[in-house]
């Protein structure tokens, strides 16, 4: 179990660090003016990092019955 939650924790931490590059770079391609359906592509995966990024946090935090 405490394995499992390290291995979240750690794949937690690398797709927030991801997200964050994809901020940067999606910053300076659209300050250059270059390929759009390149950045298309990048805010894309940022949004499917996002999205995965929350799924993985509700799996840390426990269930908490009102």
């Amino acid at each position: 179990m405490l394995d499992d939650r390290e291995s979240l924790l750690r794949r937690l931490h690398e797709m927030r660090s991801e997200h964050r590059d994809l901020d940067t770079v999606i910053a300076r391609i659209s300050v250059e003016r270059v390929d759009q359906l390149q950045v298309q592509r990048l805010k894309k995966r940022k949004l499917k990092l996002k999205d995965e990024i929350s799924r993985l946090e509700s799996r840390l935090v426990p269930d908490i019955i009102a």
